[in-house]
């Protein structure tokens, strides 16, 4: 069943869960001023999936079910797949900045991979079933899944059984025949307030002296024993954010205590080889779909960055200045969503789970190229801009008898655009990148989905450093010597020219949107 928005917030009514925002406790987070822009970007992502024209790319038949699903709760089995994935975050996060649901999409992908994993590695195919059946639910009910996965960490310098304090990590306290109980503390966890569940997962490769904390599972948002302490989504009711006082992002520390979870909720519990093959896999899920986000993001900031030079009266056509300016946010915009197309055509498939795992080394570097250059993306868009934008008089003035009719007539630049069109753009651009929710942005896009740190370690450990020495070496007429004790040279996965580990002829392809409809969205 596909839910529409409304319907996703009369979902969140039937859950109680224990929330606290701003040092209150929260009665009903669906009525919640401070949780409104959240809520209203997730239910985005339920009213696109019902609309014909994005219903292409928005939705997916689950093979293992046949049922037409969200792209969202999807598990991909073809490149096409991602392509389709990768566009349908980059729609809904150039409507709100950041949609969050892509993030249940990305922990599925992954807990589906480990399950058939672990299973071939035990001979059994309960892991498979169990996962299946859990999948099979949540599409059918369409919920959306919080991602707890970042654990509080304590002491960084400790492995997670070293740790003075336990609850640094979630970790496993009990078992027996019903099921586990958990406790612990995950630190970061996107849209927690206004989740359906939440999916518990290791946060990092697990020794065997850490096989406790090595727990992934399904715990309702308001399970007994479960704390969210959360912050704001946005800004709602500030009269200068015309953006994120409608769209936001609420994250909330997550306290478990003592948290029941049956075993049929369970997807593993003491399986630390397995941990690192986790949350390898689902970094390069996130990072991939980071790429669609932050394109949606920068496609924003285009859109203003142009609005706000024809308000300021120039044609950054004829302003090579500008036009330069404008142009390198494109290339910025447009080279790191050019990473994520790369990783979806070279996209391999997990033999195990039969399902489709992004390209790791160019979904790294789209990551990485984002993480690093939002900045840049923020100083071009103030460039272009000007320091109007920051230095405006607020929105109450544009209702002051006083003030109003002054600031009208010496305010206003291009006179074909009226004052109110060129403040408004200028207040959007502002809440974007040089507010509170501007630094959110920043910040977000550097350590979401993993350090720049983790993302080169990824794209050297992945790239086949091997196979361009060999092709030196050939060329120097040295020969090619495969000696295992050269480690440099150990990587010798194939070149991205031929399909072995990459996308196989007649995989289904990415479902293009009409003409008319890529122009009323912005989509590419």
């Amino acid at each position: 069943m596909l839910m529409s928005a409304l319907e996703y917030e009369e979902s969140l009514r039937q859950y109680r869960p224990k929330v606290f925002v701003d040092g209150r406790r929260v009665e009903s987070v669906v009525d919640e001023p401070a949780f409104s822009p959240g809520v209203n970007a997730i239910g985005l992502t339920y009213d696109y999936a019902l609309r014909p024209e994005y219903a292409a790319i928005m939705t997916a038949t689950q093979g293992s079910s046949g049922k037409l699903v969200n792209r969202l709760l999807h598990i991909n089995t073809s490149s096409g797949d991602l392509l389709n994935k990768l566009e349908a975050v980059r729609l809904v996060c150039q409507e709100t900045g950041c949609a969050q649901r892509y993030l249940t999409h990305d922990a599925l992908n992954a807990i589906h991979q480990v399950s058939a994993r672990i299973d071939d590695a035990k001979g059994t195919t309960e892991h498979r079933e169990k996962f299946a059946a859990y999948l099979h639910d949540v599409q059918d009910r369409d919920l959306t899944l919080g991602i707890a996965m970042t654990d509080a960490k304590g002491d960084r310098s400790k492995r997670p059984h070293q740790q003075g304090n336990a609850n640094a990590y979630v970790h496993v306290t009990h078992r027996d025949g019903k099921g586990i109980r958990i406790s612990g503390t995950k630190a970061i966890v996107t849209g927690a307030p206004y989740m359906h569940e939440f999916l518990v997962m290791p946060c990092r490769n697990m020794g065997q002296e850490d096989a406790d904390f090595a727990v992934c599972c399904a715990v309702p948002v308001d399970a007994e024993g479960v704390t969210i302490i959360a912050r704001p989504a946005g800004r709602p009711g500030d009269k200068a954010a015309l953006f994120s006082n409608k769209y936001g992002q609420s994250t909330g520390v997550v306290m478990f205590e003592n948290v029941f979870v049956p075993w049929d909720k369970v997807f593993y519990a003491g399986e630390w080889e397995h941990s690192g093959y986790m949350t390898y896999n689902y970094a390069t899920h996130h990072r991939h779909s980071c790429i669609g986000a932050r394109a949606g993001f920068g496609d924003l900031l285009i859109g203003a960055g142009a609005l706000m030079c024809e308000a300021n009266g120039f044609d950054p056509a004829e302003e090579h200045h500008l036009r330069d300016q404008m142009v390198d946010l494109i290339k910025i915009t447009e080279g790191f969503y050019a990473c994520g197309v790369a990783a979806s055509v070279y996209a391999s498939e997990d033999k195990a789970a039969k399902s489709f795992v992004p390209d790791p080394v160019f979904s790294n570097i789209g990551k990485l190229l984002l993480a690093t250059q939002i900045y840049d993306m923020h100083k071009i868009a103030h460039y272009v801009s000007g320091g109007l934008i920051v230095a405006l008089p607020g929105p109450d003035e544009d209702h002051n008898p006083e003030t109003a009719a002054k600031l009208s007539d010496v305010l206003r630049a291009n006179p074909a655009i009226p004052y109110e069109k060129r403040i408004e753009t200028a207040r959007f651009i502002e809440d974007l990148t040089a507010s509170y929710q501007g630094g959110w942005y920043s910040v977000i896009s550097l350590h979401g989905g993993g350090s720049p740190e983790a993302m080169k370690r990824e794209i050297y450990r992945n790239y086949p450093l091997g196979s361009k020495v060999d092709l030196v070496e050939r060329l120097l007429d040295r020969g090619v010597l495969h000696d295992e004790k050269r480690s440099i040279t150990q990587n010798r996965q194939p070149g991205k020219c031929c399909d072995t580990g990459c996308t196989v002829p007649g995989q289904p392809v990415m479902v293009s949107l009409p003409a008319t409809t890529k122009a009323k969205s912005g989509a590419m």
